[in-house]
C-alpha cells in the first residue's frame, strides 16, 4: 500500500511502475485520475473541518472577551456562531473521513494498487517474461518411463483421491502408510533445517485469522474469492505469512532486533477459484496442503540481502533433497501483487516432465508493513520508518513429497527414501506396496 502524499510527489516514477506491472492505459489513467482527484477533495474537507475548528476556538475565545467588555449583543452573536460551528464540524468530519476511508482505508482505492516493482525485476507480461538465474543438478535419467506421483502413490494404495473425494470433494487427498509418513518427515526435516541451522525462530501460529490481520498482507480485500471464510467471520489461512508477518501488526520494533526471522509448518486452505481445470489430478493444486513458511522483518537497509539469504534457505532444502531445479526470476506481469521481487524456485518432476514451482521467495519492501502500520525505532527512540517483510516457501512439503516421488521412483513402483529423510523414516531405506 502507497502513501498518497508519495505519489503525488513522484508520480512519474509511480505510473511508470504501473507500466511495467501491465496495467492498460485506459486503466492507469483512469486509476490516477481518480486517485488524485479523490485526494485533491480529502484535503479540501480536512482544510475545511481544520479552519471551522480554528474559527469556534478563535470563537469560543472571543466571547469572553466580548462579555468581559460588557458587549452583551456581540457575545450573543458569538455564542451563535459557535453553537452553529460545532453543528457544521460533525459534518465536516465525517465528510472527511469518509473520503479519507475511500482513499486509505481498507476497502479504499489505496488498497487495490498492487506493489512496484523493483528496478531490477525484468519486464514481462506473463510467465514467459520470467529470467533463469540459476539451477542445480541434473534430470534423472531413467531406464524406464516415469510415472507421474498419482500413478505411483494410487499403485502403492498409498495415496487415494477417490475416499478424499468422498469426505470433501474434489482437490483433497488422503495420504496413507509411508506416504503419510514421509510427508510429516519432510516437515519435520526443513523446521530441523532452518531452526537449527539458519536461525529461524519456530512457531505454531492460529490456522484462522481476522479481516484485518489478511488485510495487513494484501489477500483482502482483492483476493477474497481465493480465501475459505468461516461463518463467524474469519478466514483460513491461506499461508503462515498471514499470521507470522502480523506478528508486529500495530507495533515499533526495535532496530536491533531486526531482522526477525520466523518459521511455521501449517495446512494452508485456498479456494482456488480461478483454478477450473488446472491440475484436477494429483496434488499440484489442492484445497488443502502443508507448507513450511519462512517469513523475515528487517529495516529497510536489509532487506535485499535478506532475500537472498531467505532464498539460499530454501534452496538447501532441495540440494540436500539432491532435487534438479531452477531459480528463477519473475517478470513485473507474474509477480505477486504484494511483491517488489520474487524468485521462483521450480523443481523438475520427471514423471510430468516439466517445471514447476516449489519455492516462491518475495521481498515486499514496505508495502505489507504500511497496511500493518508496522515501524522500527533506534537505540535513541526515534521511529525511523516503516519495516520491511519477506516471506518465502521453505517450502512446499506436498509438491517436495511429490518431486521425492517421482525422482526416487523405482521401475517396480516403489520409491527409495532419500538419505537425508531416512532418520525421521525409522531408518527405512524404501516404500513399497504391502504384501
Amino acid at each position: 500500500m502507497y502513501d498518497i502524499k508519495w505519489i503525488r510527489e513522484n508520480l512519474p516514477a509511480f505510473d511508470a511502475g504501473l507500466i511495467r506491472r501491465g496495467m492498460p492505459e485506459t486503466e492507469r489513467k483512469a486509476l490516477l485520475d481518480r486517485m488524485l482527484a479523490l485526494d485533491e477533495a480529502r484535503r479540501a474537507a480536512i482544510t475545511r473541518f481544520e479552519q471551522a475548528q480554528a474559527r469556534r476556538n478563535a470563537a469560543s475565545r472571543e466571547i469572553g472577551e466580548a462579555k468581559k467588555a460588557k458587549d452583551e449583543a456581540r457575545a450573543a452573536r458569538l455564542m451563535a456562531e459557535v453553537a452553529e460551528l460545532k453543528s457544521s464540524l460533525v459534518a465536516l468530519e465525517a465528510d472527511a473521513k469518509r473520503l479519507d476511508e475511500e482513499l486509505n482505508g481498507p476497502g479504499g482505492l489505496l488498497a487495490t494498487i498492487p506493489n512496484i516493482p523493483a528496478d531490477d525485476v525484468p519486464t514481462g507480461s506473463d510467465a514467459s517474461g520470467n529470467v533463469e538465474r540459476h539451477a542445480f543438478g541434473r534430470k534423472r535419467a531413467f531406464a524406464f518411463t516415469p510415472r507421474q506421483h498419482f500413478e505411483l502413490g494410487e499403485a502403492l494404495g498409498m495415496m487415494d483421491f477417490d475416499l478424499a473425494a468422498r469426505l470433501s470433494g474434489a482437490r483433497f487427498v488422503v495420504l496413507k502408510q509411508g506416504l503419510a509418513r514421509m510427508e510429516r518427515a519432510l516437515a519435520q526435516f526443513m523446521l530441523d533445517l532452518h531452526t537449527g541451522e539458519f536461525g529461524y525462530m519456530e512457531v505454531s501460529p492460529p490456522l484462522m485469522v481476522r479481516s484485518d490481520t489478511m488485510f495487513g498482507t494484501a489477500q483482502l480485500p482483492k483476493f477474497a474469492d481465493d480465501q475459505f471464510r468461516t461463518t463467524d467471520d474469519r478466514w483460513l489461512i491461506p499461508t503462515a505469512e498471514v499470521p507470522l508477518t502480523n506478528f508486529v501488526r500495530d507495533s515499533i520494533v526495535a532496530e536491533d532486533e531486526l531482522p526477525l526471522r520466523l518459521v511455521a509448518c501449517t495446512p494452508c486452505f485456498r479456494a482456488e477459484a480461478g483454478a477450473a481445470g488446472k491440475d484436477t489430478r494429483g496434488m499440484i493444486r489442492q484445497h488443502q496442503f502443508t507448507k513450511v513458511e519462512l517469513v523475515s522483518i528487517t529495516t529497510p537497509g536489509q532487506s535485499r540481502d535478506e532475500h537472498e539469504r531467505m532464498l539460499a534457505c530454501a534452496e538447501e532444502v532441495l540440494r540436500r533433497l539432491d532435487l534438479h531445479y531452477r531459480v528463477v526470476i519473475l517478470c513485473t506481469g507474474d509477480m505477486g501483487f504484494a511483491a517488489q521481487k520474487t524468485y521462483d524456485i521450480e523443481v523438475w518432476l520427471p514423471g510430468q516432465g516439466s517445471y514447476r514451482e516449489i519455492s516462491s521467495c518475495s521481498n515486499c519492501g514496505e508495502f505489507q508493513a504500511r497496511r500493518m502500520n508496522a515501524r522500527y525505532k533506534g537505540k535513541e527512540g526515534r521511529v525511523k520508518g516503516f519495516v520491511h517483510t519477506l516471506n518465502g516457501s521453505g517450502i512446499a512439503v506436498g509438491r517436495a513429497l511429490i518431486a521425492v516421488m517421482e525422482t526416487y521412483q523405482q521401475a517396480g513402483g516403489a520409491i527409495a527414501v532419500p538419505d537425508v529423510l531416512r532418520p525421521y523414516m525409522g531408518g527405512a531405506t524404501m516404500i513399497e506396496r504391502p504384501l
